[in-house]
């Protein structure tokens, strides 16, 4: 005869609700696209140099949804001169319960992120490619290793306490 294992004790599994992780929208939040020297800038000699800046913010909409907004700016210069700018913010609605409050700031740092990069990547390559230039394909992102790294910053930009 096969034993049973033990049956946990009544109330064990409300006490203790498993994490759980759900997207429950994808969505663009804003689309910027200038192209301030058409039709002159077609007709460029060299490559323009392209910047890429990134940023991430999430803040708590409901209890345990949160909207985290993956921002990304392209900006393409020749000289002084803007050729083009494009700056996507994607956004998602995401779920998240069980997690412990001490651990929410990974998952809205490096999850969400991770989720909402392909969308945004996607957005800011059709919208480049709709200025009339070759679409920019930005490269993958280590979010947990940018996330790191904001933590490092922070924690060397705290003052120590003295007593």
């Amino acid at each position: 005869m096969a034993e049973q294992p033990a049956a946990a004790p009544a109330g064990a599994a409300e006490a203790a609700p498993q994490p759980s992780f759900a997207i429950e929208r994808i969505y663009v939040k804003d689309l910027s696209v200038e192209n301030p020297g058409a039709p002159q800038s077609f007709q460029l000699a060299e490559a323009p140099q392209i910047e890429i800046g990134l940023r991430t913010r999430a803040e708590q909409v409901a209890p345990d949804v949160y909207e985290c907004v993956l921002t990304i700016t392209v900006k393409a210069t020749t000289g002084d001169r803007t050729v083009f700018l494009v700056e996507a913010s994607q956004a998602g609605l995401f779920t998240v319960r069980g997690v412990p409050a001490t651990d929410i700031q990974p998952v809205l740092g490096i999850a969400c992120p991770n989720v909402l990069f392909p969308y945004a990547r996607e957005t800011i390559a059709d919208a480049i490619g709709r200025t009339g230039f070759p679409a920019v394909h930005l490269a993958p992102i280590n979010f947990e290793a940018l996330y790191q790294q904001q933590l490092a910053q922070m924690q060397q930009q705290v003052p120590p306490v003295t007593n």
